[in-house]
């Protein structure tokens, strides 16, 4: 028995396969319990920002990974609840409650499927590199501040004959005690790879911390853990089918329809830039429609189960990769392992340090933001920098989704304001006494300007060609333009030619209502002329 490896024939060793899946299961099967546990304080937090309980959001992290693992087009990917779904679902909570937010779930995973269905992710292929920076290095500094969170507990106060509850800092001391640890997390999670790769080391990491914290805990050293963050004992039981008891109208339509556009694009736009990052990083391509799809797939489900929606994590996939996961297997095991910890391993899950688990999301900052992008100057062009900056800025300080449509727009304007100023012409005499204009380069509504100011309107002679074989004529502005370079021509008693236009701009003359009186001699293939009377 045979297979083709690299174009040669090379003899099947069920021996060497199996060893190689068996290493693919293992880390797999590590990587995606790393993810887990990483994913118990970021969800806790999510929780916190949408106003929800900490059990829905770790349950949604659970129903939205397993689901969107299980259908993804790009294995290895993680996806949960997550902070931008909750910045957009916070208001809706608050004011409508949430049984209309499942319905919103519901409506955004429809809208999901049906842009997967209809195969729009292919647009995602327009996002500049550029944007891609600006997004990463943004995102990065957005994980890093959102962990300072994790640095301050609740505090109940009676004001007015009232309980207010705030969010303070920690003590000093403990801060500093916290800081110490999260600097020791980060170094175990360097050093441990250069001697062994067989766990991964944010895994390694965590266990030591926890241990860490245990026994400091006996000595009466207290390290802020994972059920101080939450304010309760993590624990709780599998989600279960849930209609949502909204009204079915139109008032209930409007009121969510809103919400679940902004939500979806917002999921969308998220899950489609970290399956390019995870694509980069692992040097293969994931399929795009095929995980939009599957993420429609997750909110939808989701929103029958009590969920509050979510979208692709690019913190923790970039630690499930990191730590060697590159099948769905990492996704299913994390989404599993999150489940059996908040039913039976809640014990374990409550005293996990937080200063671990914060150290592990550093290296991810650390990992994820593009420090060359800091060397760019003098090396790439200034409008790019820009984008980067921009994009960056707008993410931190607005959202994902207007970041990268910003982007793309700040992208598109500058390349046809720099693709305007790249056209030309090369001016000849004939024998006849005609003068031709040969242009040079992409007439279009950037470069319309600059193509005026090639023509010598009061000084050409009677009979003036222009010769397009080396030219595009692209849009609706250039033919607009070229019928006023026409018409003063005509004002002045002057001929007008146009020679050597391309079937597709001859086409786009004749569909023009701006040309409609111009005669088209289709006797001549290579002529036009522009007699205005």
């Amino acid at each position: 028995m045979q297979f083709i490896k690299d174009k040669k024939i090379m003899p099947f060793n069920p021996i060497h396969k199996l060893i190689e899946n068996k290493k693919l299961l293992k880390d797999d099967f590590l990587s995606g319990l790393t993810v887990a546990l990483a994913l118990i304080p970021e969800s806790i937090a999510f929780a916190f920002v949408a106003g929800v309980s900490p059990i829905l959001s770790l349950q949604t992290a659970v129903m939205i990974g397993f689901i969107a693992a299980t259908f993804s087009g790009r294995p290895g990917m993680i996806s949960s609840s997550t902070a931008a779904i909750s910045v957009v679902f916070a208001s809706l909570i608050a004011v409508h409650g949430l049984e209309y937010l499942f319905a919103t779930v519901v409506l955004m995973g429809i809208f999901q499927i049906l842009i997967g269905v209809l195969k729009l992710g292919k647009y995602a292929r327009i996002i500049p590199y550029p944007v891609m920076l600006g997004f990463l290095n943004g995102l990065s500094i957005v994980i890093f501040l959102s962990q300072w969170d994790l640095f301050k507990v609740n505090q109940t106060s009676i004001v007015n004959g009232s309980k207010v509850t705030q969010s303070v800092w920690l003590p000093g001391p403990q801060i500093a005690l916290m800081l110490a640890f999260v600097v020791f997390t980060m170094l175990i999670i360097h050093f441990v790879p250069k001697y062994t790769k067989a766990i991964p080391s944010s895994l390694i990491a965590i266990i030591i911390m926890t241990i860490i914290a245990v026994v400091l805990n006996r000595f009466g050293i207290h390290l802020q853990n994972v059920q101080d963050f939450a304010g309760m004992e993590i624990s709780g039981g599998f989600p279960r089918f849930h209609l949502p008891m909204v009204p079915i109208n139109l008032e209930t339509l409007r009121i969510i329809f809103p919400y679940a556009i902004i939500g979806g694009l917002v999921g969308l736009a998220e899950a489609v830039l970290t399956l390019q990052v995870i694509d980069e990083m692992t040097n293969t391509r994931g399929r795009t429609n095929k995980e939009i799809m599957a993420q429609g797939i997750a909110n939808l489900v989701n929103g029958f189960f009590g969920g509050m929606g979510g979208d692709a994590m690019i913190g923790q996939s970039i630690i499930n990769i990191k730590s060697g996961g590159r099948s769905r297997i990492s996704g299913l095991v994390a989404a599993s392992a999150l489940m059996f910890f908040i039913m039976f391993g809640s014990a374990f899950i409550n005293v996990i340090p937080l200063a671990g688990l914060v150290g592990v999301m550093f290296m991810v900052v650390v990992g994820t933001f593009k420090w060359e992008s800091l060397r760019y100057k003098n090396k790439v062009p200034t409008q790019d920098i820009l984008v980067i900056v921009i994009v960056s800025l707008i993410t931190i300080f607005a959202d994902l989704a207007t970041a990268v449509i910003v982007g793309v727009i700040v992208s598109a304007l500058i390349f046809a304001w720099e693709k305007g100023k790249v056209i030309y012409a090369n001016v000849e005499e004939t024998d006849s006494g005609e003068k031709m204009y040969k242009i040079n380069g992409t007439i279009f509504f950037g470069s319309v300007l600059n193509f005026k100011d090639i023509f010598d309107f009061e000084n050409d002679p009677d009979t003036v060609v222009l010769d397009l074989k080396y030219a595009k004529v692209s849009d609706y502005s250039a033919v607009e333009a070229i019928s006023s370079i026409t018409k003063r021509y005509a004002e002045q008693g002057k001929t007008f030619k146009i020679v050597r236009l391309s079937d597709d701009c001859k086409k786009l003359f004749r569909n023009a209502d701006v040309l409609a009186s111009v005669h088209i001699d289709d006797a001549d293939t290579n002529l036009i002329e522009f007699p205005y009377v």
